[in-house]
């Protein structure tokens, strides 16, 4: 058995975050598919009794939940290369953004794809106002930590993976409203870690047109 298993659904952004890490990190794990829809499995039912969903991350045994805490794991257990900043300031300023991404970005996203109408158009409207907020917190750099693809990084390119499929059920383009952002997206991509994590956005789009139809939402 591997020192490192992931309990992995290859559609969920937040799974891609500990799969863009460990890459990062050069770690071995052993990748074990969830059939989330058809029955989960005895070992991610117990590894995550309370939320009872992806990822989850066995180290040596021992379960971690929640992705942001796991690659958070991932970046204390295995120190090289650092995915946060080597100063107080700056890690903080790291868990504001990913605190901000978690609250925001992911359910914005949801709210697009789960209506019509009018109300779609406020969820259009919200989503590029959250995007827009990211972009200022991104500002001239590369990447939100600087020079160097971090934590930050990590956390919001996982989501952008969804973007293709908001884009098509919402009738806009982030690029539009976003130009520096859509840029930081293409640079991200160019990362082998990335590259080799992020799945076809055909497949994502596809996969929400699956949700949409299992939700009754024509």
């Amino acid at each position: 058995m591997s020192d490192v298993i992931l309990l992995d659904c290859w559609a969920s952004p937040f799974c891609m975050r500990v799969k863009i890490a460990l890459e990062e990190k050069g770690i071995k794990y052993e990748d074990r598919a969830e059939d989330l829809f058809g029955g989960k499995s005895e070992l991610l039912l117990t590894s995550n009794p309370i939320y009872r969903k992806v990822p989850v991350l066995l180290h040596n045994g021992k379960p971690l939940c929640e992705s942001s805490i796991i690659v958070g794991y991932i970046d204390e257990t295995w120190a090289s290369p650092p995915l946060l900043p080597s100063c107080p300031y700056g890690r903080a300023q790291a868990k504001f953004w990913v605190d901000f991404i978690d609250k925001k970005l992911f359910d914005a996203g949801g709210n697009i794809w789960k209506t019509k109408g009018e109300e779609q158009a406020v969820a259009v409207k919200d989503f590029i106002e959250i995007i827009k907020q990211l972009e200022g917190g991104l500002g001239d750099k590369d990447y939100f930590g600087g020079d160097s693809f971090g934590f930050v990084d990590i956390i919001a390119i996982a989501i952008t993976s969804w973007f293709n499929a908001f884009e098509r059920c919402g009738n806009f383009k982030v690029e539009d409203y976003t130009p520096k952002f859509s840029a930081w997206i293409k640079r991200c991509l160019q990362r082998e870690t990335v590259a080799k994590v992020i799945p076809d956005p055909e497949k994502v789009y596809e996969f929400v047109l699956f949700l949409k139809k299992m939700n009754g939402i024509e």
